[in-house]
């Protein structure tokens, strides 16, 4: 569709009902895709934001438009950040606008893992299109062929863990790359059963830099397994502070085993071409790791952050996590010395449970350490485009103590939880 065609058609539908349902938004994204976010022509962002002053309501489809068109004019606004990059809300994940209450039960977790393992499958599906010349999108800078078959092996990797939690595991054969990312591509087609339009929504890239696309969906996959985490950690203090410790541990290995996820993600976000990384990075200038919200609840949930960190710029990015420390937010390190205090844990439970803190402790080391070597690989010592110092940064905290009660305890090679 041309400019002027999707001008009138924008017009039309703000000066009609403005019926959220017929929204054109294939029209919109597809508009956004062709330069990338930052390029948008500044009519088109202006109709778009006199669209969002139509949209009323508070039910589904309102919701949904209401949070794309934020999304889709955050630079617009002035609000761009990490999260809105990212568009967390429209995924439904935690973002610190109108957060839904914690959930640690069996419906939340299996949801999260069809989340994630949709984002990954979305991402290699992406990488045999552009290979097979079946999309123009995002058409700068292609990797060749042994780096889309390295992404496809590992995107069904980082999703097995996911799938085998679904049940789902024994569907994707060990075959070809391509062959395992296509059925992987199947499986998950299946899982969305409700035509749920937010992931094609949420994939709004700021420049055509065809790695963009893999850059987005693996940090919207942390965003998730790491909200996750933070759940299963908020059940551990309550597990530590309410009741017997078996629920605490068991919530602690399945909090292990998502970081394990988290760390096969890495893999996968490694396979990016740096020359690519840098040329769409220039454009993501107020959007950084630095400003997640989820990671920054992991940590603060683990142990109180000392003073200088607690007023760092890693918290001071999130105000609303360094406001519940500041009030005294309960952690895991404080149920468990409360609990050892009062003597509600007999010998083999306080040791078991130890185990099970190290252990954690270790993953979440892991993958401290892990996303300091890519940030090293793909920035060297360029500066975080957070306005932070970038790798310097990540060095200076990869070594932070997760726990003060206990220390890391290295991972068996197995990978199993104690017996």
């Amino acid at each position: 569709m041309s400019r002027c065609g999707f001008v009138r058609e924008l017009t039309g539908w703000s000066a009609g009902a403005a019926d959220p349902d017929e929204f054109p938004y294939d029209q919109v994204v597809d508009a956004f895709h062709r330069v990338g976010k930052h390029f948008v022509d500044k009519e088109l962002l202006a109709r778009l934001d006199e669209a969002r002053a139509r949209v009323t309501g508070h039910d589904e489809p309102a919701r949904l438009l209401r949070d794309f068109l934020d999304v889709a004019l955050d630079k617009w606004d002035g609000r761009y950040d990490y999260r809105s990059y990212l568009a967390l809300r429209l995924l439904r994940l935690p973002d610190g606008t109108d957060d839904p209450p914690p959930d640690t039960g069996a419906a939340a977790r299996r949801a999260r893992d069809r989340l994630v393992v949709r984002l990954v499958a979305d991402a290699v599906s992406f990488e045999l299109s552009a290979a097979a010349k079946v999309t123009g999108l995002l058409p700068e800078q292609r990797p060749g062929r042994a780096v889309v078959a390295k992404r496809c092996r590992l995107g069904v990797r980082a999703a097995l863990p996911a799938l085998g939690r679904l049940g789902l595991r024994t569907t994707i054969d060990d075959d070809t790359p391509a062959t395992a990312a296509t059925t992987l591509s199947a499986v998950v087609a299946g899982l969305d059963t409700t035509g749920d339009p937010s992931l094609r929504l949420s994939m709004l890239p700021v420049h055509v830099t065809h790695d963009e696309y893999l850059f987005i969906r693996v940090l919207q996959a942390y965003e998730c397994v790491f909200a996750g985490v933070a759940d299963e950690l908020r059940g551990v203090v309550a597990a530590l502070r309410t009741g017997p410790p078996a629920p605490a541990v068991d919530r602690l290995g399945y909090a292990r085993d998502l970081l394990g996820t988290a760390g096969t993600l890495f893999s996968l976000l490694a396979t990016m071409q740096p020359a690519a990384f840098q040329t769409f990075r220039q454009y993501t200038e107020g959007a950084s790791a630095i400003q997640s919200r989820s990671y920054k609840l992991v940590e603060s949930l683990c142990r109180t952050p000392a003073p200088d960190r607690l007023d760092s710029v890693a918290y001071r990015s999130v105000p609303e996590i360094r406001a519940r420390v500041v009030d005294g937010q309960p952690t895991i390190d404080e149920a468990y010395r409360r609990a050892v205090h009062e003597g509600r844990l007999d010998e083999p439970s306080r040791r078991l449970l130890e185990v099970c803190m190290g252990r954690f402790a270790e993953a979440l080391a892991q993958w401290r350490r892990t996303h300091y070597g890519v940030a090293v690989r793909m920035l060297g010592r360029r500066p975080g485009t957070g306005y932070t110092e970038g790798t310097p940064y990540l060095a200076a905290v990869r070594d932070l103590p997760v726990f003060d009660a206990v220390g890391p305890y290295p991972s068996r090679p197995t990978g199993g939880r104690p017996a």
